[in-house]
């Protein structure tokens, strides 16, 4: 995991690759790494010495260079397309890209001539069956298939994604409580309040347009009860 502490204390990209050094030269077996951007924890701003992307993703990669035969691979959580492309096809043979991008998952799992990015994402949580049949068509050759069972689901994982991010696993929770896999929809620290109750309800209309409502007549008795909780009256 990418670390809090180290980015409080670390004043320069040497001491990344000091502590990381360390760290993997002790490793008894193939780790991954994670680059995760400061949209998800703020307090990861900088992380590997720069806030310049170019430069922070040198750093990583000459960590990765150095010890790849220690590393099974790296999941990047930049929400960066292009970004994870280019760091993709920078890294040395046999060493993976896990994707942590849920705004451009799907073209980035499907590939291109140049390779592909392994799964590795918070939107799966919600989106399993769609992703569990997804991958089966895309392991099977069937490209096309492929694309129609997952390209509704972008919207739905761009939404419950949106700024501020760091706010996703609410909407995560919320596809849970719908979909019957608990009982409630309440969180830590009350952070079922941290998305309104109309980005709650577009979640519920984007679940259903993506076919991701596992029994639809309980999602929408739950989805009157967080209307209700809210003062919004069933009509």
């Amino acid at each position: 995991m990418a670390s809090r502490a180290l980015a409080a204390c670390a004043r320069a990209p040497d001491d990344y690759v000091r502590v990381y050094d360390r760290i993997l030269s002790q490793a008894s077996q193939p780790v991954i790494i994670h680059w995760l951007g400061e949209m998800f924890d703020p307090a990861l701003a900088g992380y590997w010495g720069s806030r310049d992307l170019d430069r922070a993703m040198q750093v990583c990669l000459h960590v990765i260079r150095t010890h790849h035969a220690k590393i099974d691979g790296v999941k990047i959580s930049l929400l960066d397309e292009q970004r994870e492309l280019e760091m993709r096809r920078c890294l040395p043979p046999g060493v993976h890209m896990y994707s942590g991008d849920d705004f451009n998952y799907a073209q980035l799992i499907r590939g291109d001539e140049r390779g592909y990015s392994d799964a590795l994402l918070g939107i799966f949580d919600a989106i399993a069956p769609a992703a569990s049949a997804a991958l089966q068509a895309l392991d099977a050759g069937d490209v096309q298939t492929y694309d129609d069972i997952l390209a509704p689901t972008v919207e739905l994982a761009r939404h419950i994604f949106q700024p501020p991010t760091i706010y996703y696993k609410t909407g995560i929770v919320f596809m849970a409580y719908l979909n019957g896999h608990q009982s409630h929809f309440h969180m830590l620290g009350g952070l079922e309040s941290a998305r309104s109750i109309a980005h709650l309800s577009e979640i519920f209309r984007l679940a259903d347009k993506a076919g991701l409502l596992r029994d639809p007549e309980q999602a929408v008795e739950r989805m009157r009860r967080t209307l209700a909780q809210a003062g919004i009256a069933d009509r």
